[in-house]
């Protein structure tokens, strides 16, 4: 019975671990490279939600790019109101 609560509680500190390494890494991909958004509607017709799908297409924000300024004609732009 020791050796199954010693090993519960090494799992458990080196689960601790990761998260608290992998948590904060991927908060902060999230908000300074990229993040993946869902686009509904018939707002990009054509080029997303084809045929007036009821599905919705998922893309990916490049941050990076609109950061330094590399946003080009023909680039779908996403806006988010931050009132909260």
């Amino acid at each position: 019975m020791a050796q199954s609560q010693g090993w519960l509680r090494r799992y458990f500190k080196a689960f601790c671990k990761g998260f608290f390494v992998a948590v904060p890494e991927a908060a902060t991909f999230l908000d300074r490279v990229a993040c993946v958004a869902r686009v509904e509607g018939v707002w990009l017709q054509p080029s997303l939600n084809p045929g007036g799908s009821q599905s919705s297409d998922v893309v990916l924000l490049n941050h990076w790019k609109v950061r330094n300024f590399e946003v080009q004609r023909g680039d779908i732009a996403s806006l988010v109101c931050s009132l909260y």
